[in-house]
């Protein structure tokens, strides 16, 4: 049944949809909400955990001001599904094996790009001004770069760590394509550079915080404004760079698979942002730290952990969540720990039944490491309604 808890704080309340809030989460959450330019009360999603200055899994309205850490790092970062005219009696083990070799070969994973020969020019193309206004006032940005530098190949490209691109079967056993990622070294660049920009204007106005990394810009600076442009354009790359890598998993599927054409809606939506919107009474900023938007009937994409179900779901528009809902499973175990703590048989066994890599590298993404999808969609079906129920049996990692 759904959870809606409320945990008071000297300024304004924090909201939970979880009764599974560990004390760093929760400390780190009265710390957002005791900012004083928050908005009638903080948002906890029931995937909530602990993040960088802000919990993931946090919904934060604000007035007049934004903290760049609560954005994230990786900004635009989401989700992309569309299903496909085909049944899951038209695959088999050894063609979804295929699959997984070609999307592999053909959609770069970790840190690799692709070459200059093989670019994805005409998307990249829009972006190309937008970006080279933001480095002509900010030209630190291109040397935090580094070996990312040539953003154009990173367009169409995984990423690593969470990030992933799957073959799925719905409840009626129809075929999916989903994936996650976002903006890339291009986006990382831009959101460090402002990130430590907002800390140093905090130290030059003596802005004491109960944590640096909930340092923040105000409406009316140069500095905001600059964030801001530079928070839309990461956000619109993020998109783009979802929809190119769905051209090519398509691509890759349609080397293999029988004639299909992609049915239904497509779902591309972020759980990194910020966007300005009208709650409680009040146009605000409203951050997603590790949340989709969940307003009435707009569709959004919960994935479960590598070896879990997925879920499409349809928003309730829910006020007191800030129109939110969850993003994921959410970890209850770090990376590290997860290593330590698991091996390769495990992984093996959680992932029964998935064309997935079973090796040591990925274990940090193993299913135990991360809560249980289905206690996470129990306790928010006040937030949405579950309208297809994915489960992978491909999955590319990054």
């Amino acid at each position: 049944m759904p959870i809606h808890q409320t945990l008071q704080t000297a300024h304004v309340p924090v909201s939970l949809w979880t009764d599974d809030v560990d004390d760093a989460s929760r400390q780190q959450l009265s710390n957002i909400a005791s900012l004083p330019f928050v908005h009638h009360h903080v948002a906890a999603m029931p995937d909530v955990h602990l993040g960088i200055g802000a919990t993931i899994g946090s919904v934060i309205a604000t007035h007049r001001a934004i903290v760049p850490a609560a954005v994230g790092v990786d900004i635009g970062c989401g989700m992309l599904a569309c299903r496909l005219s085909l049944a899951a009696g038209q695959l088999d083990e050894k063609t979804l094996q295929r699959v997984f070799d070609q999307i592999s070969r053909d959609v770069p994973v970790g840190r690799a790009q692709y070459d200059d020969a093989d670019v994805q020019a005409d998307a990249a193309r829009p972006f190309a001004a937008g970006l080279r206004a933001i480095l002509d006032k900010h030209p630190a940005v291109q040397k935090g770069m580094g070996r990312f530098s040539k953003w154009v190949n990173q367009l169409g490209t995984l990423g690593g760590g969470n990030h992933f691109i799957e073959v799925c079967l719905d409840e009626a056993d129809q075929v999916w394509i989903m994936l996650h990622s976002g903006s890339r070294g291009i986006g990382n660049a831009l959101a460090s550079h402002f990130i430590e920009l907002a800390r140093r204007d905090m130290e030059r106005q003596q802005i004491q915080l109960p944590d640096r990394d909930l340092a923040y810009f105000r409406e009316g600076s140069a500095m905001f404004d600059d964030y801001v442009e530079a928070v839309h354009w990461a956000q619109a790359y993020a998109l783009a760079n979802r929809e190119a890598m769905r051209a090519r998993v398509l691509a890759a599927l349609e080397r293999h698979l029988p004639p299909f054409v992609v049915t239904g809606e497509v779902v591309n939506c972020h759980h990194n942002y910020v966007a300005r919107e009208h709650h409680y009474g009040a146009d605000v900023w409203v951050t997603r730290k590790g949340a989709i938007r969940a307003g009435v009937g707009e569709l959004g994409i919960i994935p479960g952990s590598m070896g879990a179900r997925s879920y499409i779901v349809r928003g309730r528009g829910e006020a007191a969540s800030f129109c939110s809902s969850a993003h994921g499973a959410g970890r209850q175990m770090s990376r590290n720990a997860a290593a330590r703590s698991f091996t390769e048989a495990d992984l093996r066994k959680q992932t029964a039944g998935v064309i997935c890599r079973k090796d040591r590298g990925v274990i940090d993404e193993i299913p135990a490491a991360y809560k249980d999808i289905d206690t996470v969609m129990e306790h928010q079906r006040d937030l949405t309604e579950i309208v297809h129920t994915l489960k992978q049996v491909v999955c590319v990692k990054g």
